[in-house]
Parts: structure tokens; sequence; C-alpha cells
């Protein structure tokens, strides 16, 4: 389906918890306040949405958090989605530190490329930023990925590193992002840096300029742009001479790519958002239960009306025109 400026929306990202087992600084670091389960939507429930969606044109999945791997059936949940006619791809974005755990259920599943989140490989500072020594075990279900052929990608938030670890007293080199991208020098991973959103906690960090870090890459580098597909984002790519996997760049302020926008998003609680800067949506979940006859009517109404209405742009660049004052863990990742 095309909203009103004639963007093709077939992607849906799905939040199914808003509970992780980490405290990143910039998301949730004091921890949440508990969700009833009853006001999260169910599988099925999310499942029957996506089913709606599929009508509508949604193609493809990613099932994120919280960390979505705390919730009981996850694996299950993405076999549910595969099945749905009309959805071509099941994508899951996680911290990795229950990934080894997992990892052979998900492959059953069926899910078709996986994302992890890492800021640093500076066990000090990985510590001090998600609040657990868990390093160790996020490098070990990365070690285990490359044994499967599946696509993975680091996330990895661009903020200050250097600046971040003399508040602690923790020596972190300003080269500290080169660690990650050696990643990508012997597996075939993908490394992308994504720009700070002004959200929530997110507020409280500045985000590194992807314009000037893309001219320090350039130094560190030489860099070739890389036109091939790597997923369904929006990373502007790049490969380095002799390197397995490319670098990536998703610079929502500072490269902003609304008019190819393709994506809406569905809360754990069943909240449909068009843009993440914006409150603006619909409850999906009101009307999920309301046990109207025509209740798949309704519902694939307000998708059409939510996607019809969705903002030609964010306004992350003038604070004081972001509407949405949650949390990035309440929203989605």
């Amino acid at each position: 389906m095309k909203d009103s400026l004639n963007r093709e929306i077939d992607y849906m990202r799905i939040s199914i918890t808003d509970r992780c087992n980490l405290r990143c600084q910039y998301c949730m670091p004091q921890g949440i306040k508990q969700t009833m389960m009853s006001d999260i939507l169910t599988f099925e429930e999310m499942a029957h949405i996506v089913s709606i969606g599929a009508k509508l044109g949604i193609k493809k999945i990613k099932v994120t958090g919280g960390e979505p791997l705390v919730r009981l059936g996850c694996c299950d949940f993405i076999k549910m989605l595969k099945n749905i006619e009309g959805i071509e791809q099941v994508t899951i974005t996680t911290n990795g530190v229950l990934l080894d755990r997992y990892m052979d259920d998900l492959i059953t599943a069926g899910v078709d490329s996986i994302n992890v989140s890492i800021d640093t490989l500076n066990r000090e500072l990985y510590q001090k930023l998600t609040g657990f020594d868990k390093l160790d075990e996020v490098l070990q279900s990365l070690k285990i990925l490359t044994n499967y052929d599946i696509p993975v990608k680091i996330n990895a938030v661009s903020i200050d590193l250097h600046e971040y670890g003399m508040r602690y007293g923790i020596d972190v080199l300003k080269t500290d992002y080169q660690n990650l991208i050696e990643l990508a020098h012997y597996n075939k991973i993908d490394v992308r840096f994504i720009e700070m959103m002004p959200i929530g906690y997110g507020k409280n960090f500045e985000t590194i300029n992807h314009q000037d870090f893309l001219q320090q890459l350039k130094k560190d580098y030489v860099l070739q742009e890389d036109s091939t597909i790597h997923g369904n984002g929006p990373a502007v790519y790049y490969k380095i001479d002799g390197y397995e996997g490319s670098i990536g760049l998703i610079s929502a302020i500072h490269g902003k790519f609304c008019d190819s926008c393709n994506r809406i998003r569905l809360t754990s609680q069943g909240y449909l958002k068009t843009c993440l800067c914006f409150n603006d949506g619909v409850d999906l979940r009101t009307i999920l239960r309301s046990g109207a006859h025509n209740r798949d009517e309704l519902l694939e109404e307000a998708i059409k009306k939510a996607i019809v209405h969705k903002p030609n742009a964010h306004r992350f660049e003038n604070k004081e025109d972001i509407s949405e004052d949650k949390n990035m863990y309440m929203i989605g990742g």
C-alpha cells in the first residue's frame, strides 16, 4: 500500500516486549515500569494484525523488543509469521546475550537474518553502557552465528565512546569504533553505525554527526560505495578492500531519508506508529479486542488510514517539534 507521498509501505517492525535483560543508558537505565501482560498483545493477536497488514502489502517483518528473546515463545512466533501468506521475510534484532541459547530454534523457525546490537568491544565500557558484564556472551553468540549461512549485521549507536569512557575513568581510544569495524574483516558481518535518536533517554546523548564520521572513515580506510542490497533499512553501505563484510551508516539526523521511508511500527501493546518522531498513530488493540462482528474490516481501515496519514518527514533536527515522549523500549527498537 502507498501513502500520500506515494511511498510503498511494505515493512513492519513489531516490538513483542518492552522488557530487556540489559539496562542501556540511552534506553532503560533504571529499568521499566512493569506493563501488565494483559495489556501486551498475545502472539496470536500480533499475527492477526500482520495477516491483515499482509493483505495491504506488508511483506517484511522485523521482530524487536525490548529484547525479543526474553519473551518465551519468540521463536515460535517467528515461525507463525513465516506461515502468513504474503510475508516474504522475517528478521530479528537482539542484544545477543541469549542468542547462543536460541540460535538453533531461530534457524528452525526460518528467521531470515539477525541483527546484533553492540556499541563497543571495550568490556569495561560495555558494562557501563549496558549495566551488565555480558560482552563475552555476546561475542560467543557472534562466533556461533558465523557457523550458519544467514545474514548477520551489527548495530552500533554512534556516540562519543571516548568522551563517555572519560566519565568513568575508562581509557577508550577515539578510534574505538575501528574494533567494531574489524568484525567485518574476516567474517561476512555488516557493521552499521546508527545516529542516536533524540527520544526518551536518548535526548541526554549527543549523536556523532555521520557526515563528519564518514570523512573520518575515509581517512582511516579506502572506502568504495556498496550498492548491493543488504536488507530493508535505509543504511548506506561501503566496502573496504579485503573485508568480508560491509560498513553501513544509518543517518536519520544528518542524512535524512524520509522520502524513501517504507516502514510502520507496532508496539507490544498494539499501538501502530507511522513515524518514530511523533506520537501519532492508532490503537489497534482496542479494535482487536472489541468483539465487533466487523473487527477485521475495522482493523484494515485503521491501518489504511494510519498509512495514508503517515507524516511527510520527521523533525528530529528541531527537538521542540518532537511529540513522541515515550522511551524507546516502550516503542520498540
